[in-house]
């Protein structure tokens, strides 16, 4: 059983591997932040070093994430209330902050709780270098007590330029506690194509924690969308070949409604593991 939710900074690692049509590896050490976006206020009156829609050291924007028109809260309970979601407790979210005002988050995930704590869904918002955003809206089956958290979905935003639009995401994920651990698998009819990690343990999100983030990750957001471009150029130099990106983007947010089934046992191990990375390993 994993306990409560809690704001903080999670430092750690981010990982891909492709595994075709070449293969391709990286790794880059990052920190990310899990708040609750309902005390995002409270934490920004609280630090020299944060705040909330206003230029600091770190900072978080609404109008970085949802549908970019800020009140992200409001738009996370609209899109959950669609679905059939309860959507009457807190929302967390892990994404990378601002820093110096600059922030690229090619994931944004979002916990969704009802009011008496359960995890009943996780929203996965994907943003690609061309200003587009599609997020992801999953259920969580009940029962599963601290167990990995397995969930599917269609492909529905071009991201890469390497990759076709055809495929399939594989996300599993855990409740943050005292690490983080989320795994993106991109596969096509034939088989996995990549996978993507972030792991990292929890450091408190304080004035002193976040001056150790910067000086220990420094420039780190620019860094993010430069390495990004710089990983396209070493597959493109490797023969990789650029997918035409479609006319038109897709809706905002694709869903599956909730789950009323127990989730069966996790057995989770397979392909992230053999593809070296062991992120859920305790």
């Amino acid at each position: 059983m994993t306990s409560a939710p809690v704001t903080a900074l999670y430092v750690g690692k981010v990982r891909h591997v492709r595994l075709k049509p070449v293969r391709h590896k990286f790794v880059y050490r990052v920190f990310s932040i899990f708040a609750d976006l309902d005390g995002l206020e409270a934490v920004s009156r609280r630090l020299r070093f944060f705040s909330l829609n206003r230029f600091n050291v770190l900072s978080f924007f609404e109008r970085d994430h949802g549908d970019g028109k800020g009140n992200v809260r409001n738009w996370v309970r609209e899109n959950l209330r669609t679905a059939g979601f309860r959507a009457d407790g807190r929302i967390f979210i892990q994404c990378y902050p601002r820093m110096f005002g600059y922030v690229f988050n090619p994931l944004s995930v979002f916990y969704c709780y009802t009011s008496d704590g359960r995890l009943e869904a996780v929203m996965h918002q994907v943003s690609n270098t061309f200003g587009e955003r599609h997020s992801y809206l999953l259920p969580v089956p009940p029962g599963l007590n601290g167990a990995a958290i397995h969930q599917s979905c269609d492909k529905q935003l071009y991201v890469s330029p390497f990759n076709a639009l055809d495929h399939r995401y594989d996300f599993t994920v855990r409740e943050p506690d005292e690490r983080y651990a989320i795994s993106i698998r991109e596969s096509d009819a034939d088989g996995d194509v990549l996978v993507a990690t972030f792991t990292g343990r929890r450091a408190p999100l304080s004035d002193r924690g976040i001056i150790w983030a910067v000086v220990g990750h420094p420039l780190m957001t620019l860094k993010v969308i430069a390495a990004i471009h710089w990983e396209a150029l070493r597959l493109w130099r490797k023969g990789m070949v650029v997918q035409k990106r479609p006319d038109q983007p897709p809706p905002a947010v694709s869903y599956q409604g909730p789950v009323e089934v127990e989730a069966p046992a996790d057995n989770y191990g397979g392909d992230i593991q053999r593809a070296g990375l062991g992120v859920f390993s305790r």
